[in-house]
């Protein structure tokens, strides 16, 4: 069984649909949408079976960080 899309893709199961994983089980990201940061945050989360987006991840350029968010892992 896969533990992420990427291994998935690899194994050519082309619909697979990782687990729920609840929002406090992984950091958000304060990078901000389109930089390299964000892009190697989502890449990670892809690495681990996560999901891409956290509902705290930053999502405007414009604004100063409203939180304090760990640093992907």
């Amino acid at each position: 069984m896969p533990r992420s899309v990427l291994e998935a893709i690899k194994m050519g199961i082309w619909d697979f649909e990782p687990p729920e994983i609840e929002f406090d089980q992984f950091d958000a990201s304060d990078a901000m949408p389109g930089s390299k940061e964000k892009l190697i945050a989502l890449a990670e989360r892809a690495e681990r079976g996560l999901p891409l987006w956290h509902r705290l991840d930053r999502d405007d350029m414009e604004a100063p960080p409203t939180r304090l968010c760990r640093k992907p892992r």
